[in-house]
């Protein structure tokens, strides 16, 4: 005869939050500061779920004093998710899922230096970002993080309204393609590669229902986003610009500090982040990994 198992009897509860852990508010609407944790020890359920509550809450969760070989950075990654190799940053010498961030002294350009959301013009976007600081300038290099669902939370009824049933086009070929200007004549070049990969075209809602949290949070951002869908740019773009000025205010933002072996972990559904160019004639490297996601709705 034979046995029938049903889903009670092999489920069982998530682990309960680590006491040892404690998790800090650091933005009045974004940000937050996770301690008690190495890293570079494999992660256990509890630990992996505070962090992964705390993301979907606060939007970016960081960490301080933090030493991780490219091998724990990746292993560390993967407790939340597949990896999603970055096309067209370099990678990391011998570390192909490590992305390198990095600009040095005689170096004029920063990558990153607009407000966007990483991986935006995929069809199935990034979940999330884990970037590690390698080297920092003396003063200078931080990085700004915003939190899209008080940008959504504080627009009025009536535009919200508007909002709902509108898409909006993505795209990689304008920031990184074989036509991008900032990539012909900047020295970016040997930084970012593969021009000839970036084909990327998305739509996603300009407002989305975030997978984890359950909260709504504006999906547009001033670098990869083109226009409404069905609209001309002309009209998009006075809709765009202000829903780009509203999301940037800085009372929705949080300034983030860098140390050497500090660690940034965003959520790019729930973020925008900017990273500041204020630093010349210092160097500052940085190692990312990108977490892949799921379709928006």
């Amino acid at each position: 005869m034979s046995q029938i198992h049903s889903f009670a009897d092999t489920w069982l509860p998530p682990a309960p939050p680590r006491a040892d852990l404690s998790v800090t508010p650091l933005g009045v609407h974004v940000g937050a500061e996770i301690a008690g944790l190495d890293l570079a020890v494999p992660l256990d359920d509890a630990a992996r779920d505070t962090i992964a509550a705390a993301l979907a809450e606060y939007g970016v969760v960081f960490f301080r004093g933090q030493n991780l070989t490219p091998e724990q950075h990746i292993a560390l990654a993967e407790r939340f998710g597949q990896i999603d190799v970055n096309r067209f940053f370099k990678a990391v010498d011998g570390h192909p899922k490590i992305a390198e961030v990095r600009k040095e002294a005689h170096q004029a350009a920063n990558i990153g230096g607009q407000w966007h959301t990483d991986h935006s013009y995929d069809a199935e976007p990034a979940k999330g970002s884990i970037l590690y600081a390698r080297a920092v300038p003396r003063v200078g290099g931080d990085t700004l993080f915003a939190s899209m669902y008080a940008a959504y939370d504080a627009l009025s009824d009536g535009l919200k309204a508007t909002l709902a049933s509108l898409r909006a086009v993505h795209s990689s070929r304008h920031v990184f393609g074989v036509a991008s200007r900032s990539l012909a004549t900047s020295d970016l070049k040997g930084r970012i590669l593969n021009a000839e990969a970036a084909t990327q075209d998305a739509v996603h809602p300009v407002v989305i229902t975030h997978p984890d949290s359950g909260r709504k949070a504006l999906y547009v951002n001033p670098n990869f986003t083109l226009r409404i869908e069905g609209w001309t740019e002309a009209e998009s773009a006075a809709l765009l610009g202000y829903l780009y000025e509203h999301a940037s205010r800085p009372e929705f933002a949080y300034r983030f500090q860098w140390r050497v072996g500090s660690i940034a972990f965003w959520d790019n559904r729930a973020t925008w982040h900017l990273a500041l160019n204020d630093y010349h004639g210092e160097r500052r490297l940085m190692h990312r990994i990108t977490i892949a996601g799921e379709a928006l709705h």
